[in-house]
C-alpha cells in the first residue's frame, strides 16, 4: 500500500457532461459532441443517487463504473456511456446526488473516470461521501471553464468553504489517508475553542460527545458552534447488506483483513433492504446475474457479522417459509437501540428518524462507516439549525405526513436554504404528537437536504420508550437532553397545524406538495402503506380507521387497484394483531407485506412495472425510477387507504 500524498492542484484533460434538460443534447454530448461552458444552459436540478446508480444496482467494486447514471430521468445513458465518452467533469444545476447515503453512486463516478462534480448546490451526504473517495466536488460552477481548457485548478478551489477537516480530507485525497495520518499523530485535527454560548440540542449532544484526544478518548468539550470541526464519538454504529459489503471491501483495503472494530458491542447489522427482491425482481435482471449478486450481499454481511461478533437482524421464518425480515432498521433502532441524547450513524439517509426520540442521527456512506468501525467516531462540522415551531393540533384526518409535504414545499426547503442544517422540531403542537407521528417528520427532514430532524424527548416519548422495551422509565428521562432558550437558530418556521390540510406530493420530488383539493381526479393502480415511514404502529392505526369505515359501509379494495400494507418489524407486525387489524385488512382486500424496504427501493411488492401505472404511496420519497418505472404520489396513510377504495387519489371523507 502506498504512502498517502498531498494534493495542490488539479488538471484534468478529460471531458465535460453537462447535464441537460435537453434529453437529445445530452444524447449528442455521449456521441462525442462538445459544449461549451454557458452559465445559462438549463441543467437537470435533484439528480438523486436513485438516477446516478439505481436501487437494482447490487455491485460494490469498480464495475460500478459501468453503472453511472444509468437511472437518469433521459434513459439515455447506458451501462458504460460515461466511461466510454471519457468525461472528467460532471455539470449539474440544484440539489445534486439527493436522496439516499449509498456512496455506490459518487463511487460509481469515480470508477468511470469522473473526477469532479459541478453544481449550484450540493446535498451533504452525496459532498461527504464524494470527499470521503477523493472525487472533488465545487459549488462553483464558473470552475469548469479552466478545468476545459486544461489549466491547473489549486486545490484550493475545492477546499474553499469547507470546514478545516473536510478541506484536509480533500487535499489527502479521502478519509482514509487523512485517518491514517491523524490516528498515527502527525495530523491533529483543531481543537475546539468555542467560547460560552447558548446552545441548540444537536450542538449539545455535539459538544458532549466531541473526540478531544482520538488516542486517549478524551470525550466532551463545554460549548461548540456552527462551523466547528471535529469528531465525535458514536454510540449506536449500523448498517444494512446494502452497504456492508462495500464498507468491509474498503476497511479491509485500506487496513488490511485483520483490522478489527472497536466496541463491536455497539455495532449492528441489518438484512432488511433486499429481503423480497425475489419475489419482484424482472427476469431481466435475473438473466443479468443482478439476482444472485443481491443474496451475496447479505452472505458477505452474515460472514462480516460472524468475524465480528456484531448483532446481525436478519430474516424471520414463519411456518418453515421466509417471512421478511426481523425488522427495518430504522424501527428497530427506536424501538429497542438507542436512547435519548445519543449519536447514532447509519449506512441510511434515513437514520434521522431517530431524532424523534432525541438522538443526534443521521446517514453516513461506506467510507465514513468503514472508518468509524475501528475508530468509533465519525467527523462532522457542527451545523447550523433551523427551528420548526409547531403549535395548536392537527386536525382530524391530517398526520404527520401531510405536515411534513407542507414544510417541504415552502420555498425555504425547495430552494435548497436548508441543505446541512439541522431541523429541529418544537412547540406546543409536537407535545401532542405520538412518538411514530415524530417519527415521520424527523425521518423525512432529510427531504428537505437536512442534515438531519431531532426533537427533545419528553413524557410522550419516555413512556412510549419504556412500554416498548420493558425498561425504567426514569432511566430513560434522565439521558433527555434539552435546548437552551436563548440558542441561536439560522431561522425560525411557525406553523399552526389546525391549518394543515390532507397534502400530496406530485411525482418525481417530495417538495411537490400541493393540497389534495387542489389536485385533477388521478386514478391509481397502486396504493402502497409500507417503508420505515409508513409502517408503524400509528401508520396501522391510520389504514384500520379508514379500511374499518369502508368494510362497514361494504366497501372493498376499488377494482384495478392494488393495496399493499407492510409492517415496520415483526413487533409492529403483531401489534397490528393484536388489535385485529389484520382480520380487517385481508377482509378488505390488501396484500400483507412482511417487513422490508421493499418496494421502497424497488425491491418487493408495490413496486410498478411499467410506465403508466400510478401509485399513491405513503413513503418519503418519489424520486425518478426509485419504485418501478410508474408515477409515485406521496401521500398520508389515511388518503393511501382511501384511495385505494375509491381508486383515485382522496381522503377518507368520500367514503
Amino acid at each position: 500500500m502506498s504512502e498517502p500524498s498531498r494534493r495542490t492542484s488539479v488538471t484534468l484533460t478529460g471531458r465535460v457532461l453537462y447535464l441537460t434538460d435537453d434529453a437529445a443534447e445530452l444524447e449528442a454530448q455521449l456521441q462525442g459532441r462538445v459544449l461549451a461552458f454557458d452559465p445559462g444552459r438549463a441543467l437537470l436540478n435533484n439528480v438523486s443517487t436513485d438516477e446516478i446508480t439505481p436501487g437494482w444496482v447490487y455491485h460494490y467494486g469498480a464495475s460500478l463504473g459501468q453503472d453511472c447514471l444509468v437511472g437518469l430521468r433521459s434513459g439515455v445513458v447506458k451501462p458504460g456511456s460515461i466511461a466510454a465518452g471519457g468525461f472528467e467533469v460532471l455539470v449539474a444545476a440544484r440539489s445534486m446526488g439527493c436522496g439516499s447515503s449509498r456512496e455506490q453512486a459518487p463511487y460509481s463516478m469515480l470508477m468511470a473516470g469522473v473526477r469532479v462534480v459541478a453544481a449550484r448546490s450540493i446535498e451533504k451526504i452525496f459532498r461527504q461521501n464524494a470527499e470521503n473517495i477523493g472525487l472533488l466536488t465545487t459549488t462553483d460552477t464558473a470552475i469548469v471553464q479552466s478545468l476545459e481548457r486544461g489549466a491547473q485548478v489549486a486545490i484550493e478551489a475545492f477546499t474553499r468553504g469547507l470546514d478545516p477537516i473536510s478541506a484536509s480530507i480533500v487535499e489527502w485525497g479521502g478519509l482514509f489517508a487523512y485517518n491514517s495520518e491523524r490516528m498515527a499523530g502527525r495530523l491533529v485535527p483543531p481543537s475546539v475553542t468555542t467560547s460560552a454560548r447558548p446552545m441548540t440540542l444537536c450542538e449539545k449532544i455535539i459538544a458532549a460527545h466531541a473526540v478531544r484526544n482520538a488516542s486517549t478518548q478524551e470525550i466532551g468539550v463545554s460549548w461548540v458552534k456552527p462551523g466547528d470541526a471535529l469528531f465525535v464519538s458514536c454510540d449506536v454504529r449500523f448498517s444494512h447488506e446494502y452497504v456492508t459489503p462495500m464498507a468491509s471491501a474498503l476497511l479491509a483495503g485500506a487496513l488490511g483483513e485483520d483490522a478489527s472494530i472497536a466496541r463491536p458491542e455497539t455495532v449492528f447489522t441489518f438484512r432488511d433492504h433486499l429481503t423480497l427482491l425475489d419475489q419482484v425482481i424482472p427476469e431481466a435482471h435475473v438473466r443479468a446475474g443482478f439476482q444472485e449478486q443481491a443474496r451475496s450481499l447479505a452472505r458477505v454481511q452474515e460472514g462480516f457479522a460472524s468475524k465480528h461478533h456484531l448483532r446481525l437482524y436478519g430474516e424471520v421464518q414463519r411456518d418453515g417459509k421466509a417471512a421478511g425480515s426481523e425488522a427495518i432498521c430504522h424501527n428497530k433502532v427506536i424501538e429497542s437501540i438507542a436512547t435519548p441524547g445519543q449519536v447514532v450513524i447509519g449506512t441510511d439517509s434515513h437514520t434521522c428518524m431517530a431524532g424523534a426520540i432525541g438522538c443526534f442521527a443521521f446517514g453516513v456512506g461506506a467510507t465514513d462507516m468503514a472508518a468509524a468501525w475501528t475508530t468509533a467516531d465519525v467527523r462532522m462540522s457542527v451545523p447550523e439549525s433551523v427551528r420548526i415551531e409547531l403549535h395548536g393540533r392537527l386536525r382530524e384526518g391530517v398526520s404527520a405526513k401531510d405536515l411534513m409535504l407542507h414544510l417541504l414545499a415552502l420555498r425555504i426547503f425547495k430552494s435548497g436554504d436548508v441543505i446541512g442544517k439541522v431541523i429541529e422540531f418544537a412547540g406546543d403542537g409536537l407535545e401532542v404528537l405520538s412518538l411514530d407521528e415524530r417519527a415521520t417528520l424527523a425521518n423525512m427532514s432529510v427531504e428537505a437536504g437536512g442534515f438531519t430532524g431531532i426533537m427533545e424527548a419528553d413524557e410522550v416519548v419516555v413512556q412510549e420508550l419504556a412500554s416498548m422495551r420493558g425498561v425504567d422509565a426514569g432511566q430513560l428521562r434522565k439521558r433527555i437532553v434539552r435546548a437552551d432558550p436563548d440558542a441561536i437558530y439560522a431561522a425560525r418556521i411557525g406553523v399552526e397545524l389546525p391549518g394543515i390540510e390532507p397534502m400530496v406530493a406530485l411525482p418525481g420530488d417530495p417538495r411537490n406538495g400541493v393540497p389534495l383539493w387542489g389536485l385533477e381526479p388521478v386514478k391509481i393502480d397502486i396504493a402502497y402503506g409500507g417503508s420505515c415511514t409508513g409502517g408503524k404502529r400509528a401508520d396501522m392505526d391510520m389504514y384500520a380507521e379508514v379500511l374499518s369505515r369502508a368494510l362497514a359501509k361494504g366497501k372493498r379494495v376499488a377494482d384495478g387497484v392494488s393495496l399493499f400494507i407492510q409492517f415496520g418489524s415483526q413487533s409492529i407486525r403483531r401489534y397490528a394483531e393484536r388489535k385485529g387489524y389484520i382480520h380487517v385488512f385481508e377482509k378488505v382486500g390488501a396484500q400483507l407485506v412482511e417487513p422490508s424496504c421493499g418496494a421502497c427501493i424497488g425491491a418487493g411488492p408495490g413496486v410498478s412495472v411499467s410506465a403508466d401505472q400510478v401509485t399513491v404511496s405513503a413513503m418519503n420519497r418519489n424520486f425518478p425510477g426509485r419504485s418501478g418505472p410508474g408515477k409515485v404520489y406521496l401521500a398520508s396513510p389515511y388518503v393511501v387507504a382511501a384511495s385505494a377504495i375509491i381508486g383515485r387519489i382522496t381522503t377518507p371523507d368520500e367514503i
